[in-house]
């Protein structure tokens, strides 16, 4: 697992609660001791809640390993490789073409939005590449959507679903295409709640609240995009807006947020207040 922010550390966690043996490359040492903290803290919330046993939960965080570059990794061929750094198409390529001298059995990508093909440009194998796009937070959501490149193979594909069942959750398959399914209508849905926002319809919450009991959506577009990152949000909007036109435009109220570091949930403020 190459990173350790939000999603990196869900992805981690999932997988060593199905039984894998997980390490974490991380090369930045504060970020890489809140990993085994958070870990830990998540593991010990699941005891409280029964979902796991101690000895359980003791057991998941001792899979779980953390590197400080890739030269660390000890697994020979591993079976999968996922990176989770943040939505730069060129830090990404980067990161993945290093990651390739493991000899993974499948590479992938947590990309939310960016094109499967376009990072998988300079890869020597390209055929076990694909894009496993989690949710956040990945230990409670459900769907698991991969992508399939152009050059994705059968047999990576095969490998990819059986991942996602191993773990325990469900899967879509769709092609490549700018924000793939959930991003797309993910997006296109908060930005409009943005605008709403910004034109005085009502406040944040009487808007999430319209979706949650009138269309019975688990959680409102404005607070889950405070869970997501505004900043997520900011970057996948921008992507798509060069491919799909300007009604991906992002609203300038996203903008704004963005640049005074109100990120959401993990800065303590986006449109709602998280501080306590």
């Amino acid at each position: 697992m190459i990173g350790a922010g939000t999603m990196g550390l869900g992805i981690a966690y999932v997988l060593s609660a199905a039984g894998g043996t997980v390490t974490v490359v991380e090369p930045d040492d504060r970020q890489a001791q809140a990993a085994r903290t958070r870990i830990a803290e998540v593991a010990r919330r699941a005891v409280e809640r029964g979902k796991l046993g101690s000895e359980e939960a003791d057991a998941l965080v001792g899979r779980i390993v953390v590197a400080s570059s890739l030269e660390q990794v000890e697994a020979a061929a591993p079976d999968v490789v996922v990176e989770a750094v943040p939505e730069r198409l060129e830090l990404k390529r980067t990161v993945l073409r290093e990651a390739e001298a493991l000899k993974p059995r499948m590479l992938a990508t947590n990309t939310s939005g960016l094109s499967i093909d376009a990072i998988a440009e300079g890869l020597t194998e390209p055929a076990a590449f694909i894009g496993l796009h989690f949710f956040n937070p990945v230990w409670a959501m459900p769907l698991v959507e991969i992508v399939r490149g152009s050059a994705t193979g059968d047999a990576t594909l095969r490998a990819a679903r059986e991942l996602v069942a191993r773990i325990g959750k469900e899967s879509i398959v769709v092609k490549d295409t700018p924000g793939f399914a959930t991003s797309r209508l993910g997006v296109a849905l908060g930005l409009e709640a943005m605008r709403m926002l910004e034109e005085g319809v009502g406040e944040a919450a009487d808007i999430d609240r319209a979706m949650e009991l009138g269309y019975r959506h688990p959680m409102g577009p404005l607070r889950l995009t405070d869970l997501v990152g505004l900043d997520v949000r900011l970057d996948i909007a921008r992507h798509l807006a060069e491919t799909y036109g300007p009604r991906f435009a992002p609203p300038r109220i996203l903008e704004e947020k963005v640049a005074k570091g109100e990120l959401g949930k993990k800065s303590g403020r986006g449109f709602y207040d998280w501080s306590e």
